[in-house]
């Protein structure tokens, strides 16, 4: 069983210290004026806020605090420490960073209303029976922990089309399956964070290819994201990991310890953090089969599609694939989740599955169950907002711009690990490659192979630093959907993708020196393959040591 002694007044104090040095440094700032550009716009001291939330959280095992911290900081650095303006820039919409103005975005909006409606169709479910009856077929037909975790990252590769669906609907549906099985939550999480961002970008219908697509230009978006899918390398190294990892039932890292405690413990969270052990799922009241959860779950994948679909104007004689270019996918998650509701309701309430108050009880229970993630997303939107008023992109971008005279071959392994970073201070993919795909494709020829293998690293990178962030908004909603604590599903997963990281980022320099895919893609696989039997080989000898 993991060590549950904690040093609660340490962290504490760490809070509190680091605190009190920023305020201590605006009394030391003299009079600075509101509105005056910040001195550390643009310079290596943009980064260091959502370092700190992220370094914080690490630290302190305490994500809420974190993030706060990180904002004080950023509000600080960017109002040249003068109190009063950094007061009014975290909470205010002064600024487009401000917590107020997050929260009157019309894209967070709807990813907040589309996390609540989710919540609420899982309560749903849970209430009517219909997840029981789920867990109790899918107990009789699935045998082992392997069939478990592969049916899990079956579901994870299905749902293709958005991140932010990927990672709820996947949970919801295979926690009750995991939990039978003794897989820990954070396995759990760690396969739905490697289905979502990691299968988005390499489908060419999902609202990530629609992202790509809309960030180019000279070229054919659509044309260039597909080109690149075999080059990207990070994306699928990562699905190739998972299907080993369990086919050999060999975990490494902080993982192995959460997977032997639920194994030999019974125990699914492994540490004291388990905001979610007490979060019931609802009584059951319904008298629901498989099909009151087996066609929600279709109605809402179905629903979202044709709502993304139809903010790309599909209805108005776009094509489907223009149309999936040119969504606004927090729109149409918004628009199908609701539909999807109603036809929920259609389906419980007329065939008496549940009555109509136990529906409407419904509500505010997705809703509490929501409030975490909610409030973590929050925070991250404002370091993220108050990240960009410092300029930090800037700053990156003009690294890469300055020295993009290098040798060619090194372009696409410089650009990955740029992106990584840059993605992984943030928390945002798009972000990243919304600022680096602009840069990168007008300096290459566009007819060449290297434009496509160096927008490949650039999307690959960007995939990585959002997948190892804590401040990642698919991070949380990962953590969200198998119910962990964020800190262990970040600190277990960390590992795993530096490795995979590490091993495309040599497989990124073989391939701006090959240029063919076909070559260079099973070599990768394969030099991903013979590093975890390395790896399995290193731990195998540890253990007949001890």
């Amino acid at each position: 069983m993991y060590n549950t002694k904690k040093k609660p007044m340490l962290n504490k104090l760490i809070v509190f210290m680091l605190l009190i040095m920023a305020m201590t440094f605006t009394v030391f700032a003299g009079e600075a004026e509101a509105g005056e550009i910040s001195h550390m716009y643009a310079t290596f001291w943009s980064l260091v806020p959502p370092l700190v939330a992220i370094i914080l959280a690490l630290i302190t095992k305490e994500v809420y605090s974190s993030l706060f911290v990180g904002i004080v900081v950023g509000g600080l650095f960017y109002s040249n420490f003068n109190l009063k303006q950094a007061y009014l820039t975290i909470l205010t919409n002064e600024t487009d960073g401000g917590l107020l103005s997050k929260l009157s975005d019309s894209w967070n909006v709807g990813i907040i209303i589309f996390l609540v409606i989710l919540g609420i169709m899982v309560s749903l479910m849970n209430k009517a029976g219909g997840s029981a009856a789920y867990g109790e077929w899918a107990r009789n037909k699935i045998k082992t922990r392997k069939g478990a975790l592969l049916s899990t990252f079956m579901l994870g590769v299905l749902i293709f089309v958005d991140d932010y669906f990927n990672c709820l609907t996947v949970g919801s549906v295979m926690r009750p399956v995991t939990d039978t099985h003794k897989i820990s939550r954070a396995k759990l999480a760690y396969i739905i964070d490697a289905t979502a961002a990691p299968v988005c970008i390499i489908a060419p219908i999902s609202s990530w290819a629609a992202a790509v697509a809309g960030v180019v230009s000279g070229v054919n978006g659509l044309d260039l994201f597909m080109r690149a899918i075999p080059y990207n390398f990070y994306a699928l190294l990562t699905i190739v990991t998972m299907i080993i990892l369990t086919v050999l039932n060999f975990d490494f890292g902080p993982m192995r310890l959460h997977e032997r405690n639920a194994q030999l413990n019974d125990d699914i969270y492994t540490t004291p953090e388990r905001p979610y052990a007490d979060c019931s799922d609802g009584e059951v009241t319904g008298k629901g089969k498989v099909i009151d959860l087996v066609l929600p779950v279709v109605v809402l994948i179905i629903s979202c599609v044709v709502g993304m679909i139809y903010t790309g104007g599909f209805f108005d004689g776009e094509t489907f694939v223009n149309a999936f270019a040119g969504c606004d996918a927090s729109v149409g998650l918004l628009l199908g989740s609701a539909g999807a509701l109603l036809i929920t309701f259609l389906i419980y309430i007329p065939r008496r599955v549940l009555t109509f108050n136990e529906f409407m009880s419904c509500l505010p229970d997705g809703f509490k169950a929501m409030v975490p993630a909610i409030l973590i997303l929050t925070f991250a939107w404002t370091l993220s907002g108050i990240t960009g008023l410092l300029g930090a992109k800037e700053f990156v971008a003009g690294i890469l711009a300055n020295n993009v005279g290098m040798l060619q071959v090194l372009l696409p392994v410089i650009v990955f690990l740029i992106a990584i970073f840059l993605a992984f201070a943030t928390g945002t993919s798009w972000g990243t490659f919304g600022i680096l795909l602009p840069i990168v494709v007008p300096i290459l020829d566009p007819t060449s192979e290297i434009l496509v293998i160096t927008v490949a690293a650039t999307l690959a990178g960007a995939v990585c630093g959002d997948h190892c962030s804590p401040i990642s908004d698919t991070t949380i909603m990962a953590s969200t959907g198998a119910q962990c604590d964020h800190i262990n599903h970040v600190s277990t997963q960390l590992p795993y993708a530096f490795t995979v990281a590490v091993v495309s980022a040599v497989n990124y320099i073989l391939a701006a020196m090959i240029q063919n895919w076909m070559i260079n893609l099973p070599i990768a696989i394969v030099s991903m393959i013979v590093t975890i039997f390395i790896l399995k080989g290193i731990y195998d000898a540890k253990e007949k040591r001890a």
